[in-house]
């Protein structure tokens, strides 16, 4: 038996897989976050998670951690060419790191064209033609975009909780802001956030939170959620015009924790809905780690299995 594995390493988590040439799902692993963004030129991080994840996947499959595969193929968030991290290696003929939107997309949806929209940490929204054509929306980090995502529903939460702050007005979500992060004021929390001593990560997943709270009636804590779902659907609508595919069904997935959440999930459905009428949203195949997985019976020339079996 050959085997190959794939890996969805992300801003939160790492995920990986390890899949038999019969298209069976031998094991899976998990590890923390392979963010690469922030970390110093040469940073292991991306590495020691990809390669953490991966032995456990190894063995969950109950193989020997130095089995060789025949090819891995890693998705990352945010990955451009000018990746600085210390790649990761394993035991594999064929080692391929792209980023992680594509990755999705394979795992997510089989024909084409058909989009996908993340959003975990971070949000992107990807989609291909068929005929060639691939484009990126969004994605343009945590600086600059991620709307949609868990770090920016938290910071607009958080923010918002300032100016109520320097309004002397009660703030709910200031409140659980304070309780969540263990801090004794808003002013204590910035600052630690902006220092690194509050990761990227555990902000984004205070999310959670602002989730609740919508759920339980707090009407800015759903003016938040309601914009966040819009900005998501709104990524999906924008690759869709660029596809040229307006005018045609176009399967649209849904992918990343964000989207655990059913309510949040529904709710960008509906907006999709009302801003691209003739998307279809679809239930993905199978999840990013997968997805990887799949592009790598073709790094490794083997024949693609016709469906995946847990």
């Amino acid at each position: 038996m050959r085997y190959v594995g794939g890996i969805d390493a992300g801003q939160s988590s790492t995920t990986a897989v390890v899949i038999g040439e019969d298209g069976v799902v031998r094991g899976r692993g998990s590890a923390g976050p392979a963010d690469h963004v922030d970390e110093p030129v040469g940073s292991r991080k991306c590495a020691d998670a990809c390669a953490t994840a991966l032995m456990r996947a190894l063995d969950d499959a109950e193989l020997a951690r130095d089995t060789m595969l025949e090819a891995v193929r890693v998705g990352l968030s945010g990955y451009d060419e000018q990746f600085d991290g210390a790649p990761p290696a394993f035991a594999s003929r064929v080692t391929r790191l792209q980023h992680d939107a594509p990755v999705a997309l394979a795992g997510a949806v089989h024909g084409r064209p058909a989009v996908v929209v993340i959003a975990g940490t971070g949000s992107v929204a990807y989609g291909e033609s068929g005929e060639g054509t691939s484009v990126h929306v969004g994605g343009w980090g945590y600086l600059f975009g991620d709307e949609g995502s868990a770090f920016a529903i938290a910071r607009d939460a958080l923010a918002g909780a300032m100016g109520d702050d320097d309004r002397a007005q009660r703030s709910p979500l200031g409140e659980a802001a304070l309780a969540y992060f263990d801090r004794r004021s808003l002013r204590e929390l910035t600052t630690a956030a902006l220092l690194g001593r509050i990761p990227r990560g555990e902000l984004a997943s205070f999310a959670r939170v602002v989730l609740d709270a919508a759920r339980l009636g707090d009407s800015e804590a759903a003016s938040i959620v309601a914009d966040a779902a819009s900005a998501l659907a709104a990524l999906a609508t924008v690759a869709i015009a660029r596809l040229d595919c307006s005018d045609r069904p176009v399967p649209v997935a849904f992918a990343g924790g964000m989207f655990l959440n059913e309510e949040f999930l529904a709710r960008t459905r509906e907006r999709l809905g009302v801003l691209a009428p003739n998307a279809l949203a679809v239930t993905p195949r199978y999840d990013p780690a997968v997805g990887a997985a799949l592009l790598a019976f073709g790094d490794a020339e083997l024949r693609l299995p016709e469906r995946v079996v847990e």
